[in-house]
């Protein structure tokens, strides 16, 4: 069975494709990626140039494919676009089955500002006519510690997930389901939350803060546009990604993303990382 992974050169994608050459003939993994030189890394697999922009290079990135992860794409703009083209490539290479890395919960009512594109995403697999495995993982527990480190420093954590809980989970556990989901059978038409093994809040991410500073660290609770506006202002990011923050904050408030699931074990067979030793504070 020949296995494409897309993205390949990407952080999850690395992850994915580290995992997935202990499992199986690294000659069985086809390594797909806008810029295949930085793939030399990998001895034994093939490294294919392909482009979700550019439909002739996914034809031949795609020949001879099996079954494909479809790693989600970090164009805000242009993700859905690129998702569909990917997905009509692969079901004219023949595919057999497609691996796509969602989000969780990708309902009309989530508030997180990628929801539209990975919902639709979701359907147009679900109506391709091949086999499809939806990977909805959790927000990134890796991508909390900067968090934990700026409230550190100032005795504040300024958050606007209220009570919510999130169950974040890291990259390498995410990436350990993929490579495992594209080397078993039975995850044909198959969804799975790939979540951490707690569901964490305010109260914890303050705690974990005031553990590295030795001081007390307060919970300030501020509005969406607020929290947009801070990390604009004070983190220095782009509005757009302080927006996007913002909405899957909301999520989080709106008890999106607190659902906390076995996947991780399920799958792989070991337990996922709890988040204290996922932001190197255990």
């Amino acid at each position: 069975m020949t296995i494409a992974v897309t993205g390949a050169s990407g952080q999850l994608g690395t992850l994915v494709t580290q995992q997935l050459v202990t499992l199986t003939d690294p000659s069985n993994v086809v390594l797909v990626s806008r810029s295949p030189e930085k793939l030399s890394g990998f001895a034994g697999t093939d490294a294919r140039r392909g482009d979700f922009s550019d439909p002739t290079s996914l034809a031949d990135a795609f020949a001879g494919v099996d079954t494909l992860l479809l790693i989600s794409t970090d164009d805000v703009d242009g993700r859905l676009e690129g998702h569909l083209a990917a997905i009509d490539a692969a079901v004219a290479a023949g595919v057999q089955r497609i691996v796509y890395t969602s989000v969780t919960r990708p309902e009309d009512a989530n508030p997180a500002q990628v929801v539209p594109s990975h919902a639709a995403t979701e359907k147009a697999l679900r109506d391709s006519g091949v086999a499809w495995t939806l990977l909805r993982n959790n927000l990134y527990a890796d991508m909390q510690r900067g968090t934990i480190d700026a409230a550190a420093a100032t005795g504040q954590l300024v958050t606007n997930i209220g009570e919510g809980r999130t169950a974040y989970v890291t990259r390498e556990d995410c990436a350990a389901v993929a490579a495992h989901v594209l080397v078993q059978d039975g995850h044909e038409n198959q969804t799975y939350d790939v979540t951490g093994p707690e569901a964490v809040g305010a109260d914890d991410l303050a705690a974990l803060a005031s553990k590295v500073s030795g001081s007390d660290v307060a919970v300030v609770q501020v509005d969406d546009a607020g929290l947009a506006q801070g990390l604009v202002e004070h983190a220095g990011l782009p509005a757009f990604v302080g927006e996007l923050l913002a909405s899957f904050g909301a999520a989080t408030r709106g008890g999106f993303m607190g659902e906390v699931t076995t996947v991780v074990e399920d799958v792989t067979g070991q337990p996922a990382t709890p988040f204290a030793q996922a932001v190197g504070l255990a």
